[in-house]
């Protein structure tokens, strides 16, 4: 039984860099960040869960059943995460074509866990339930020494496609586009760095104050780590109202002139081939959702929505139903995953191009953290503009990706997945990350 306790914290954005570093002391960690964000509908702004009062033991190609098993018997907080890898017990199918590919971070396809503590700031107030005394929780965050401020130092990224290659593999895409194959795919790409050592609360800090989202989390499993800057949500549940809100749809944001960048959202908004590009993913998911909601309550609640980030405008869609009296909450995550925004439609043979032509195991990129109430909601966020970190192997990892359709022109396709991928190299590069040799 957790004992809870609220305190007045005067400086909360300091408190969440405290926050964040006693997080390390924990062999798991799940931390969401909203970051002041209107118009995502959701509570609380922070939350914090660290170590594992009971963890969820998940047997493989049970998932979902694992999880909704475990939480009607103990109807209680769960943290943790979806892998891209949980697609392959949905649609084995779409797994055939290639050999185990490269995976340097490796988590597992799926971990949950009850927590010990969880912190929560909300309303201007924090508040701390733990299997310890509050006031002792307290005392250690507020103790808790900061990771040092580093030097500026350039870091070596390769990529597992030149240029020309990931152009010819949009041709090659559209071809099968072209062959009525399918309409959509979204098709990514690798950057990584061997054998170096990274403060991963202190990067974490550092890149969601360079781009700070609505979904950004940083998740700890062993030596295992995400730092995510995630501004689109997979999925939401609140009581009986299950929503999602895909992403498709990015122009680069003009930071020097008001005027220019007011006309590059309206230019975003009005631009086809985006609208196209999202209209096909919002058709796929309100199918998705229609498989686990009532007949006739799947609705678009808004189409083409613009929403301004740091670094982008993003076209964002919602997309809302009632579950139905015979479906699980985790019945709405499995029959929407994964998420159509990063597969593409038909959602089967995206996934099936995507394992043909992708060079990475995607592992929990573009799969999905989030939490479950003890109450049975949840929100689930989309995991992308992340970095993924192993702290074994010095192996560290980020993807990035665009939607292919028939209009696509794949050098423009490779200047998106680069415009992604900036404040993740801007966040490396202000901090000093060295070699294990060193």
């Amino acid at each position: 039984m957790r004992k809870s306790a609220v305190y007045p914290v005067a400086d909360f954005y300091g408190f969440k860099k405290k926050l964040i570093a006693w997080a390390e002391n924990f062999s798991s960690a799940v931390f969401f960040d909203r970051n002041n964000y209107s118009g995502f509908n959701g509570s609380p702004q922070c939350i914090l869960a660290t170590g594992e009062l009971k963890p969820l033991v998940i047997p493989k190609g049970s998932t979902f059943t694992s999880i909704q098993e475990y939480f009607d018997r103990e109807p209680d907080w769960l943290f943790g995460y979806l892998s891209y890898d949980v697609s392959r017990e949905l649609e084995p199918s779409a797994f055939k074509h290639r050999p185990k590919k490269i995976d340097g971070i490796q988590f597992l396809p799926a971990h949950f866990y009850c927590p010990q503590h969880i912190v929560e700031i909300k309303d201007e107030h924090l508040l701390i339930s733990s299997t310890c005394n509050p006031d002792k929780i307290m005392e250690e965050i507020n103790s808790t020494i900061l990771p040092k401020n580093h030097i500026d130092s350039p870091l070596q990224i390769q990529q597992r496609f030149t240029k020309q290659e990931y152009c010819e593999a949009v041709i090659k895409l559209k071809e099968h586009i072209l062959n009525g194959d399918l309409y959509e795919i979204n098709f990514c790409q690798e950057f990584f760095a061997e054998h170096i050592k990274a403060e991963t609360s202190k990067l974490f800090i550092q890149l969601n104050e360079i781009n700070p989202a609505p979904f950004a989390c940083y998740l700890k499993h062993h030596h295992r780590y995400l730092i995510c800057a995630s501004p689109e949500r997979f999925l939401k549940k609140t009581g009986k109202r299950v929503l999602s809100q895909p992403i498709k749809g990015t122009i680069q944001r003009d930071k020097n002139s008001e005027k220019h960048d007011k006309e590059l959202a309206d230019q975003l908004r009005n631009d086809p081939k985006e609208q196209s590009e999202n209209v096909m993913i919002v058709d796929l998911v309100r199918n998705d959702l229609a498989r686990s909601c009532e007949p006739g309550s799947v609705i678009v609640d808004e189409l083409f929505g613009i929403y301004s980030f740091p670094n982008v405008h993003q076209m964002i869609s919602t997309v809302s139903g009632s579950l139905r009296t015979d479906c699980k909450a985790t019945d709405a995550l499995k029959y929407a995953f994964p998420m159509g925004s990063m597969t593409g439609a038909p959602k089967v043979k995206a996934m099936e191009l995507i394992d043909q032509y992708e060079r990475t195991d995607r592992g929990l990129f573009s799969g999905s953290v989030g939490f479950i109430t003890p109450e049975g909601d949840f929100d689930f966020n989309v995991v992308i503009r992340s970095l993924l970190y192993n702290s074994e192997t010095g192996y560290l990892s980020f993807q990035t990706g665009s939607a292919i359709t028939y209009h696509s022109i794949p050098e423009k396709e490779y200047e998106e997945c680069l415009l992604k991928a900036a404040p993740l190299m801007e966040a490396l590069n202000k901090l000093n990350i060295s070699s294990f040799d060193d």
